[in-house]
């Protein structure tokens, strides 16, 4: 008798259970629906790109949560997210916000970016800028991202945040002309540190450390950069030089711009080492992205010999690193948006191929430590598809150190 008795309560609990299961499964389908009168906030609709970074300029600056009469602004040029360059549209629209800041918004007193003021500890506005697709898929770019953050140096702090998405309607995005001649594209340490401060720290968040550790170097190497632009080649290297001896400065913008100042100054000799330099750092990173400019639809380079003169400088110092590290590499071939799939794909392919070939010209016993492959434009990083100056960086061949 004890025993039927256990056997019906633990059956009569089974039931308990299965029906408890039973109404758990029928409601749940319930409990992740939304209330009445609810709705998820829609995604920013894109505007004209004046209008785009007016609203973020007010959404930024009239919420700031930073008090007092006189604000100390500097302004670290803002960048495009996806290459970390500036271009012709990140310059306007820091000349527009430092507009917007004096006639609006008095109380933020715009500075230079220099190291003297930064020892002062002002406030730092950051700001990114990225083609993006709303569809969220492949397809082409078809709106701009604009992202700005201040960045209190005092508490060390987010303090105000502004987006807002443009139209890419008269958006010019040619990079200016350091960034146009950089023979070598690295995404470092010292960009995802902007880029994580702009996008990734939160209202109020703590500022990464590798970002204001880094920023008196960054300033010296844009004064290098704006140097470079104006034709001051030897000025530009005395920056890059200064900035390379600080905490933090010793950073891919350094190395390119000293082979950019030598290759000016026709100084050969600095140019090499620095470019090898370069290699060095790219290989030690695994990954290095050169710009070797092909004809359209061709395995060719382009007929321009101003371009393409030091091409086999680049190849050998290449060659060279790549033996001396006994490094085993895979050839990527990158095409820009513009032409089928299918033909991009095997064009990258091809392109790979006929690097690999000029560099087994200078190792011909590497044949067995290098492999081709292509990947058309699925990792386009501009992808606007123009096959001109403002998508160079789509055209390009990387070489990534994998295991022999």
């Amino acid at each position: 008798m004890p025993v039927r008795s256990s056997v019906r309560t633990r059956s009569r609990g089974g039931a308990v259970l299965l029906r408890l299961a039973r109404i758990v499964l029928a409601i749940a389908p319930l409990a992740v629906l939304p209330a009445p009168g609810w709705a998820q906030p829609a995604a920013p609709v894109p505007v004209p790109f004046p209008e785009a970074l007016q609203r973020a300029a007010t959404e930024l600056f009239g919420k700031a949560a930073i008090t007092g009469d006189r604000i100390e602004l500097v302004i670290d040029p803002l960048i495009d997210a996806a290459s970390g360059a500036q271009s012709a549209a990140t310059r306007a629209m820091q000349q527009r916000l430092v507009e917007i800041v004096r006639t609006s918004y008095p109380r933020f007193v715009v500075q230079p970016f220099t190291p003297e003021v930064l020892a002062r500890n002002p406030v730092v506005l950051v700001g990114t800028f990225t083609a993006i697709s709303l569809a969220g898929n492949e397809s082409p770019p078809d709106a701009f991202r604009i992202c700005l953050s201040l960045a209190d140096l005092g508490s060390r702090s987010v303090v105000a945040k502004g987006v807002a998405r443009a139209t890419p309607d008269d958006v010019d995005v040619t990079p200016t002309p350091y960034f146009r001649d950089a023979p070598v594209w690295a995404k470092d340490q010292a960009t995802d540190a902007y880029v994580k401060t702009c996008q990734g720290t939160p209202m109020g968040g703590r500022l990464d450390p590798a970002y204001v550790d880094r920023l008196p170097a960054n300033a010296l190497i844009q004064d290098g950069i704006a140097e470079y632009e104006a034709q001051r080649f030897r000025e530009a290297l005395a920056f890059y030089r200064t900035a390379r001896k600080l905490p933090g400065g010793d950073q891919h913008r350094v190395r390119v711009g000293t082979y950019l100042a030598n290759a000016k100054l026709g100084r050969r000799d600095d140019a090499v080492d620095a470019f090898g330099d370069l290699v060095d750092y790219g290989l030690s990173t695994e990954q290095l992205s050169v710009r070797l400019l092909f004809r359209p639809g061709s395995t060719q380079f382009i007929d321009n010999p101003q371009t393409t003169e030091p091409y086999p400088m680049w190849l050998s110092q290449i060659a060279t690193r790549v033996r001396q590290k006994n490094a085993c590499l895979e050839i990527v071939g990158h095409t820009s948006r513009t032409g089928p799939p299918a033909l991009n794909e095997r064009l990258s392919v091809l392109r790979a191929q006929f690097i690999m070939d000029l560099l087994l010209s200078g190792m011909p016993d590497g044949r067995s430590r290098m492999i081709a492959s292509g990947r058309g434009f699925r990792d386009n990083l501009v992808g606007t598809g123009r096959d001109d100056a403002s998508d160079a960086l789509d055209r390009r061949v990387e070489f990534k150190v994998i295991g022999c």
